[in-house]
Protein backbone atom coordinates (compact mmCIF):
# COMPACT_ATOMS: atom_id res chain seq x y z
CA UNK A 1 0.00 0.00 0.00
CA UNK A 2 0.90 3.25 -0.77
CA UNK A 3 2.03 6.05 1.44
CA UNK A 4 -0.50 8.22 -0.12
CA UNK A 5 -2.82 4.90 0.28
CA UNK A 6 -2.50 4.87 3.58
CA UNK A 7 -3.37 8.64 4.39
CA UNK A 8 -6.50 8.21 2.52
CA UNK A 9 -7.77 5.83 5.74
CA UNK A 10 -7.33 9.31 8.19
CA UNK A 11 -10.23 11.27 7.80
CA UNK A 12 -11.44 14.57 9.71
CA UNK A 13 -14.90 15.38 10.18
CA UNK A 14 -16.14 17.86 11.57
CA UNK A 15 -18.80 16.40 13.90
CA UNK A 16 -16.60 13.78 15.18
CA UNK A 17 -14.13 14.13 18.20
CA UNK A 18 -14.36 18.33 17.49
CA UNK A 19 -12.33 17.40 14.05
CA UNK A 20 -9.67 15.82 15.05
CA UNK A 21 -8.08 12.90 12.94
CA UNK A 22 -10.38 9.14 12.97
CA UNK A 23 -9.83 6.21 11.20
CA UNK A 24 -12.27 5.47 7.89
CA UNK A 25 -14.55 7.86 8.88
CA UNK A 26 -14.91 5.62 12.20
CA UNK A 27 -15.24 7.08 15.44
CA UNK A 28 -11.63 5.67 16.63
CA UNK A 29 -8.96 9.00 16.91
CA UNK A 30 -5.52 8.58 15.49
CA UNK A 31 -4.13 9.79 18.93
CA UNK A 32 -6.23 6.82 20.49
CA UNK A 33 -4.17 4.12 18.70
CA UNK A 34 -1.32 6.42 18.88
CA UNK A 35 -1.77 6.76 22.92
CA UNK A 36 -1.82 3.23 22.98
CA UNK A 37 1.41 1.55 20.98
CA UNK A 38 2.99 4.65 23.25
CA UNK A 39 1.97 2.58 26.34
CA UNK A 40 3.41 -0.42 24.96
CA UNK A 41 0.23 -2.34 23.44
CA UNK A 42 1.70 -4.01 20.08
CA UNK A 43 -0.57 -3.26 17.03
CA UNK A 44 -2.02 -7.07 17.97
CA UNK A 45 -3.29 -6.43 20.79
CA UNK A 46 -5.24 -3.07 18.82
CA UNK A 47 -6.31 -5.23 16.33
CA UNK A 48 -8.06 -7.38 18.60
CA UNK A 49 -9.11 -4.82 20.98
CA UNK A 50 -10.82 -3.14 18.24
CA UNK A 51 -11.72 -5.52 15.54
CA UNK A 52 -12.89 -3.57 13.02
CA UNK A 53 -9.27 -1.66 12.02
CA UNK A 54 -7.21 -3.55 9.69
CA UNK A 55 -3.62 -3.62 10.48
CA UNK A 56 -2.57 -0.64 7.71
CA UNK A 57 -5.10 1.41 9.55
CA UNK A 58 -2.33 0.99 12.02
CA UNK A 59 0.57 2.11 9.84
CA UNK A 60 -1.52 4.94 8.74
CA UNK A 61 -1.69 6.42 11.96
CA UNK A 62 2.07 6.13 12.53
CA UNK A 63 2.88 7.60 8.56
CA UNK A 64 0.48 10.26 9.71
CA UNK A 65 2.12 11.01 12.99
CA UNK A 66 5.72 10.49 11.40
CA UNK A 67 4.39 13.18 8.76
CA UNK A 68 3.24 15.64 11.03
CA UNK A 69 6.41 15.61 13.30
CA UNK A 70 8.51 16.38 10.19
CA UNK A 71 5.97 19.41 9.49
CA UNK A 72 4.29 18.60 6.86
CA UNK A 73 0.65 20.16 6.78
CA UNK A 74 -0.89 16.46 6.82
CA UNK A 75 -4.13 17.48 7.91
CA UNK A 76 -4.68 20.28 4.65
CA UNK A 77 -4.60 16.99 2.63
CA UNK A 78 -7.18 15.16 4.02
CA UNK A 79 -10.64 14.98 2.88
CA UNK A 80 -13.09 16.80 5.10
CA UNK A 81 -16.19 15.21 5.39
Amino acid sequence: MTESELLGRITVRADVFGGKPIIRDMRIAVEHVLAMLAAGDAPDTILSEYPALEPEDVQACLLFAHRAIAGEQVHERLASR
